[in-house]
């Protein structure tokens, strides 16, 4: 049976995150993708110009569309928007009874546009975290969703990812894209302890999209039987990879995406 993953976001026009980002990631890792869309944003490489929020009860539709035809094995939510959108998912999941659920709370864009304002932060944590098989929040959302400063240590994602945890979520994988040092390291805090993913940093400023096409690998893995644990390592290989071969990509005058295909593509000579 083909493995199948639901992808509820919002859309990229220059392509590099978002739907965008999490139809290439699934389709890469060999899942058929489908999606409900959240909201339509008008972007490049050089930062989001506008964002029209879909109508929350046509999000519905579409998920529940999805739902009467589709043996969805995953699903992976990203933007958001608005309380109106979070409870409208919220709502839609409930024609996806025990399909695991990744939620990657997006908040801001890397260009520094907010995509979800304080009162849809409360509306998440309250109506969708609980949801989630695991939360995939980098250094600034867990700082957000606990109104405390950003982790500056390893310790202290450890402590974050406990305090995330208690808002209903199975598990917390924390990333540390945004710290410092040699080596790039996310925490997975799960019912079991911990997992710890290091990759190499790679220095480059291609790298739009990694958080969507984490979570959106993560459910790919889990669409095609994974456990969450399993799913978390070969997401991590996957985006340290993408992210490896991202400079051989020349896409945009600004902050281009990461290599989805980097294992199809050849590579340049």
């Amino acid at each position: 049976m083909t493995a199948i993953a639901l992808s509820v976001a919002g859309s990229d026009s220059a392509g590099g995150a978002g739907i965008q980002a999490d139809l290439k990631t699934f389709a890469a890792l060999g899942v058929h993708g489908a999606t409900a869309i959240t909201a339509l944003t008008a972007q490049n490489t050089l930062g989001v110009e506008g964002v029209h929020v879909v109508p929350s009860g046509f999000v519905i539709a579409q998920m529940k569309a999805v739902a009467a035809d589709l043996d969805v094995g995953a699903i992976k939510i990203g933007m958001l928007a608005t309380t109106p959108i979070i409870e409208a998912v919220a709502e839609g999941l409930r024609s996806f009874p025990g399909v695991p659920v990744v939620l990657d709370p997006v908040m801001v864009a890397a260009t520094g546009a907010v995509l979800l304002d304080e009162e849809a932060i409360a509306s998440l944590k309250r109506v969708l975290i609980p949801r989630a098989i695991v939360i995939t929040p980098n250094l600034p959302e867990a700082a957000r969703l606990l109104e405390t400063n950003e982790a500056r240590s390893e310790e202290e994602m450890r402590a974050q990812a406990e305090e995330l945890k208690r808002l209903g979520a199975k598990a917390v994988l924390i990333k540390g894209g945004h710290a410092k040092g040699p080596a790039a390291v996310d925490l997975l805090r799960d019912e079991e302890g911990e997992l710890r993913l290091e990759a190499p940093r790679i220095k480059t400023k291609h790298d739009h999209g990694t958080g969507c096409t984490l979570s959106s690998a993560i459910a790919a893995e889990l669409a095609k039987g994974a456990t969450l644990r399993e799913a978390a390592r070969k997401a991590k290989a996957y985006v340290s990879a993408a992210i490896g071969r991202a400079d051989e990509l020349h896409i945009g005058n600004g902050r281009g995406p990461v290599h989805h295909f980097h294992a199809f593509w050849p590579k340049p000579k």
